[in-house]
C-alpha cells in the first residue's frame, strides 16, 4: 500500500479538528483541499529577518493588495538560538508577531522551518557554533547534529503547532529540509529522522512537503515516502516540460512551483541581476493557465543586514551583496515596482484580487552631504574591542575555535627573519577565509583574498609586528562546502617559512558601537596614537541631524574602498564601492531619530578618500553604471 492511499485512509479515521477546519492533498482530483473545497494557492516569499518589524505589516499588505492568498517564510535557526541553548524570539526576531500580522491581513502561510534554509542567508541558516565539532557531519543523521536539531525543532515547532490551519491558525503547509537533493549527503536516515520529528511535534494532520530543483537527480535524494514533492524553477518556455519530474515522483497530486524566481541574487564583483517582467509574467500566467500552485521567491527580498548575507561557491567563493533586492516585485525598500503590477494583472485573470488602491511606497528623502571625521585606527582602540585577552597558539585558530562566530578577527606574530627585499606572505593553500588586511608596524600593505589574492608583497625587519585582520565575509549557504569555517584556517608563510607563535584577538565591536561608542567613551580621540603610521583600518564618524521627518533614504560612499556602517549603533552592512555593484546601502527611517543628532560610524578597512564625507539619497544604486528606480 502505497503512502498516499495510507494518508488518505488515516485522514478518514481521524477525529474532527477543534476548529473544524482542514488542509489537505486530494491525490484524486490533483488539487490541494481548504475546508473540503478546491484550492490554489498564490503565493509570494518574504523573509522577516530581512525587513524592520515597523514595516512587516506594510509589506504584507502590498501582497495582499497583489492579490496573493499566501506567504512562504523561512525560519532561519542561527538567527534565533545564536548559542547553543540560548534562543530569541523577541523583537525582530518575534516570528509569533509575524505569523499573527500576516493572519490578520488575510495571507495564509507556507513555512520553511528548516532546519536548513538556504536563503543566500550565512551557513543556509544553520548556526556556526556547530562548527566547534569538528567531526559534525551537517545535514546528515550523524548523531551530534542530530542532537542539535533535536533541540532546536523542540523549541521551534510546538510555537508553530497552535498556527497550523486545522488548529485555527493560518499555516496550511510545512516544509521538512530544504532542496536536499542538491546536497552530497543523500541520506535517507536523516529525511526520515526529520520526517518522524516532525509528525511527534505537528500531528499528523498538517501537510508536510519539501522542495528541490526540477529533475530526476535532485527530487531523487531530496524526496521521502510521506512528504510531497514539489520543485522549483524560473521562466520558462515548456511548463509540461518544467513539470515533469515532479510528476514522475508525484503522478497525482497538485501540481507546485515552491520558487517561482522572479529576479536573482548579486554576488559583489558581478553584475546586477534583474529578470524581464513579460517572461516573469508569461511563465506565471502558463503555470496558473493549468491550475499549478506557485510561490513567487522572492515577492520581497529586502536587506542583509549586518553580517548576515551568505556566499555561494561556484568553482570560487561568491559572497553576496547586502541588498537582497532580487529584482523582486516589492524592491528592496518595500516598493511596488512595474513587476508587481504586471503580475497583480496576470492573477486577476483566474482569481479576484483585492478592490482599492495599491499601498504608496514608503516615502524617501535625501538628507544630502554628511562630513565625516577620522576618530583613529583600529590598532589604537583594540582594547575597547576586547571580551576577553588574547588566546595565544603555535599556529592560527579559526573564529569558531575561539567562538566569534561573525565580523573580524586579529591575527598577530612577529616577523621571524628580515625580508629586505619584497617576499611573498601568503597562504598557498587558500586559507585566508575571507580577506586578511595585512599591516607591518601599522601600516597597511595589501588585502590577502580568498580565491583570488594568496599573497601580498612585505618588507620589514626580523622582529617587526605582522597583523592580519580577517574578514568573515559569510559562510557558504549551498551546495557542498558548508564547513565553511573563517579565519587563518590554514598556515601563512613568509616566503618559505611557516609563521607561528600568534595571538588572535577577538573582537566584539558591534557591541561597543551599540553602547555609544565612540561618542559615549571620554578616551576616544585624546588618547595618545601608539601607531602614528598607521591609516587603515579605520573608524570615522558623523552626525546629522533631520529636517523633522524620518523617512527612508539611502547612503552613498563616493571615493570610499570597502567596510561596514553602522547607523545610531545599529550595523547597516557592508559596503564594497571599489567593487560593487552595489553602491549605496538602504538606510530605514526607522533607525533615524527626528529630534537629536544621528550619529554614522564607519569602519574602512582599506581606503577612505581624502575628503571624506557620506551622501544620503532618495534612490539607490545598485549596478556600477546606473540608478535603479
Amino acid at each position: 500500500m502505497d503512502w498516499k492511499l495510507r494518508l488518505l485512509l488515516l485522514h478518514c479515521f481521524l477525529p474532527p479538528t477543534a476548529s473544524g477546519k482542514s488542509f489537505e492533498i486530494d491525490f484524486k482530483n490533483n488539487c490541494f483541499r481548504k475546508d473540503g473545497k478546491e484550492f490554489r494557492y498564490v503565493s509570494g516569499s518574504i523573509h522577516y529577518f530581512r525587513v524592520p518589524p515597523e514595516y512587516w505589516k506594510d509589506r504584507l499588505l502590498k501582497m495582499y493588495m497583489t492579490g496573493l492568498n499566501a506567504i512562504q517564510v523561512y525560519v532561519p535557526w542561527n538567527f534565533h538560538e545564536p548559542q547553543p541553548g540560548v534562543y530569541n524570539f523577541e523583537g525582530d526576531r518575534n516570528l509569533e508577531a509575524f505569523l499573527d500580522l500576516a493572519a490578520n491581513v488575510g495571507l495564509l502561510v507556507i513555512l520553511r522551518p528548516g532546519p536548513y534554509i538556504c536563503a543566500e542567508w550565512d551557513m543556509g541558516g544553520l548556526p556556526a557554533w556547530l562548527l566547534q565539532n569538528r567531526n559534525i557531519v551537517l545535514r546528515s543523521s550523524n548523531s551530534d547534529y542530530l542532537r542539535a536539531v533535536n533541540s532546536w525543532l523542540s523549541q521551534l515547532l510546538p510555537k508553530i503547532k497552535p498556527r497550523l490551519y486545522q488548529n485555527g491558525g493560518n499555516i496550511i503547509t510545512v516544509q521538512v529540509e530544504n532542496e536536499y537533493g542538491s546536497y552530497y549527503a543523500c541520506d535517507y536516515d536523516y529525511m526520515r529522522y526529520l520526517y518522524k520529528l516532525f509528525r511527534n511535534l505537528l500531528g499528523d494532520q498538517v501537510v508536510l512537503f519539501t522542495t528541490d530543483g526540477n529533475s530526476d537527480k535532485e527530487l531523487k535524494c531530496g524526496s521521502l515516502e510521506g512528504l510531497y514533492a514539489t520543485v522549483d524553477f524560473g521562466p520558462v518556455t515548456n511548463i509540461t516540460q518544467a513539470f515533469a519530474a515532479q510528476r514522475h515522483f508525484e503522478p497525482k497530486g497538485p501540481l507546485v512551483n515552491s520558487e517561482y524566481y522572479t529576479g536573482w541574487l548579486d554576488y559583489w564583483g558581478s553584475n546586477h541581476s534583474t529578470s524581464s517582467t513579460e517572461k516573469v509574467t508569461q511563465t506565471l500566467y502558463n503555470m496558473l493557465a493549468i491550475g499549478a500552485n506557485v510561490n513567487m521567491y522572492m515577492f520581497e527580498g529586502g536587506t542583509n543586514f549586518g553580517y548576515w548575507s551568505g556566499a555561494d561557491y561556484k568553482g570560487k567563493y561568491l559572497p553576496v551583496t547586502t541588498s537582497y533586492d532580487y529584482d523582486a516585485p516589492l524592491s528592496e525598500a518595500g516598493d511596488p515596482t512595474d513587476k508587481l503590477f504586471a503580475i497583480r494583472s496576470v492573477i486577476s485573470k483566474f482569481q479576484d484580487v483585492p478592490h482599492g488602491p495599491m499601498p504608496p511606497p514608503t516615502p524617501k528623502y535625501a538628507y544630502g552631504l554628511v562630513p565625516l571625521k577620522k576618530i583613529g585606527v583600529l590598532l589604537d582602540y583594540l582594547d575597547d574591542f576586547l571580551p576577553y585577552p588574547p588566546v595565544k597558539a603555535l599556529y592560527p585558530l579559526t573564529f569558531e575555535d575561539i567562538k566569534q562566530y561573525f565580523g573580524f578577527m586579529l591575527y598577530r606574530t612577529r616577523l621571524p627573519v628580515d625580508a629586505w627585499s619584497p617576499t611573498p606572505l601568503m597562504s598557498s593553500l587558500n586559507g585566508v577565509h575571507d580577506l586578511g588586511y595585512v599591516l607591518i608596524n601599522g601600516v597597511y600593505q595589501g588585502t590577502l583574498e580568498r580565491d583570488s589574492a594568496l599573497a601580498v608583497s612585505v618588507t620589514g625587519h626580523r622582529g617587526d609586528q605582522l597583523d592580519i585582520l580577517v574578514e568573515n565575509m559569510g559562510r557558504i549557504n549551498f551546495g557542498e562546502n558548508f564547513n565553511d569555517f573563517k579565519g587563518l584556517v590554514e598556515n601563512i608563510t613568509l616566503g618559505s617559512l611557516i609563521l607561528s607563535k600568534w595571538e588572535m584577538y577577538s573582537l566584539n565591536i558591534d557591541a561597543c558601537i551599540s553602547a555609544g561608542w565612540p561618542e559615549k567613551w571620554q578616551h576616544v580621540g585624546n588618547q595618545k596614537k601608539k601607531n602614528a603610521n598607521s591609516t587603515v583600518p579605520a573608524f570615522y564618524s558623523g552626525a546629522f541631524l533631520m529636517p523633522g521627518i524620518t523617512w527612508d533614504t539611502y547612503l552613498k560612499l563616493p571615493g570610499w574602498s570597502k567596510g561596514q556602517l553602522w547607523i545610531n549603533g545599529f550595523n547597516v552592512g557592508r559596503y564594497w564601492s571599489s567593487k560593487g555593484p552595489q553602491k549605496t546601502l538602504f538606510v530605514p527611517g526607522t533607525l533615524l531619530n527626528a529630534t537629536v543628532p544621528n550619529n554614522i560610524t564607519i569602519l574602512e578597512l582599506e581606503g577612505a578618500p581624502e575628503d571624506a564625507y557620506g551622501l544620503f539619497l532618495e534612490r539607490p544604486i545598485l549596478s556600477n553604471n546606473i540608478y535603479e528606480n
